[in-house]
């Protein structure tokens, strides 16, 4: 009797973006208003009102003068290109407190139900002297404004990701406005990471916040000319309720154990890579197999890191500027059923994707 062959073992996967080698533009990120400076990225998951499944929401920092703190549309661009308004946020008729008014950050994500979360970080007039406190406005599925979240620790909300189990969701928002105006453009250890927990009234009643946690403090932070201010910004949740935070100022990424269930202060947490091909990490999205991937403030580059640390691979998403790439890069999302990583490019004011050739 013959034995068998042997089956081989399966290989073991490689990088996400192993086969990713092509960037190509989706389409421009300026609204009718003249808005540039996108910086938050999401990709929407579920239709519901004006959002489209598989398009990806976009937020812009900046007015049509390029003052950074004062940008307030979202807008919706489909994975081919078409590109439809979702909000203009007036502050003057927002339905609670925004303390400085509206300047729409990184921090961006929507929620089941089709309520839409983004982060506000507003000045006066572009410069970080004059930055304010913000909130988190809350849109529901046709772009108005139905609620804000301000206080509670929130202090120039700058990044989030967010996770729901059932009735109840957790954003997990960074905050870099800590002492930072103060400090005049020196450096501070009091950036923080706080979870938001929401309960959920249907569709036709915006989410509750129910209770805030902070479940990481002393990030470096400070505020600068050029990108108004540099702190703790990307975040993402991997599988295992790790929370992965991109410490900008650190050249790291760290993370926090059991962030859902935590009660403590895990303080920066447990560093999982620094350095390498690490340069200023800005946004941040968990790809499968907890994969964390990072793009940088200072090269251009996205970094793919796993979750135990290695740097598996990178890619040069933009060449503009000098040093090439410093400072275009914001926020990115990840697409996995199409394997496409969608990314904003502030150099060119585009939402663009890195896809396979």
């Amino acid at each position: 009797m013959t034995a068998a062959a042997a089956v081989p073992a399966a290989a073991a996967p490689g990088p996400f973006v192993g086969p990713l080698h092509t960037v190509r533009t989706v389409a421009s990120t300026v609204p009718a208003n003249g808005d540039v400076n996108p910086y938050g990225t999401a990709l929407i998951k579920h239709s519901d009102g004006k959002l489209r499944r598989g398009d990806i929401l976009v937020s812009n920092f900046n007015n049509k003068k390029n003052l950074q703190g004062t940008g307030t549309t979202l807008v919706e661009v489909s994975p081919h290109g078409k590109v439809t308004p979702f909000a203009r946020i007036d502050a003057r008729h927002l339905p609670g407190p925004c303390p400085g008014g509206v300047g729409l950050t990184t921090a961006l994500t929507v929620l089941p139900g089709g309520w839409v979360v983004v982060g506000s970080l507003p000045t006066k007039d572009g410069s970080a002297a004059t930055a304010k406190a913000g909130c988190l406005l809350v849109l529901d599925r046709n772009g108005r404004v139905r609620e804000t979240i301000a206080g509670h620790g929130i202090n120039g909300p700058w990044d989030m990701t967010a996770t729901t189990h059932g009735a109840t969701t957790d954003l997990f928002v960074t905050n870099v406005l800590n002492g930072t105006v103060h400090a005049k453009g020196g450096i501070v250890h009091k950036g923080t990471v706080l979870r938001l927990t929401l309960c959920a009234h249907g569709k036709d009643q915006p989410p509750e916040l129910v209770s805030t946690t902070r479940i990481g403090s002393g990030f470096a932070e400070r505020t600068d000319p050029n990108a108004l201010v540099i702190g703790p910004t990307g975040v993402g949740l991997g599988r295992d309720d790790t929370l992965y935070v991109a410490d900008t100022l650190g050249n790291r990424i760290t993370a926090i154990r059991h962030a859902s269930s935590r009660s403590t202060d895990a303080g920066t947490g447990r560093v999982v890579t620094s350095g390498g091909k690490l340069n200023g990490p800005l946004g941040l999205a968990i790809a499968p197999h907890d994969e964390i991937l990072t793009v940088n403030s200072g090269d251009g580059l996205l970094v793919d890191t796993a979750a135990d640390g290695h740097q598996l691979a990178f890619r040069t998403l933009d060449t503009s500027g000098t040093p090439r790439g410093a400072g275009a890069l914001f926020g990115l999302a990840v697409d996995r059923d199409h394997r496409i990583v969608y990314f904003v490019d502030d150099a060119t004011n585009e939402l663009d994707a890195l896809t396979s050739p």
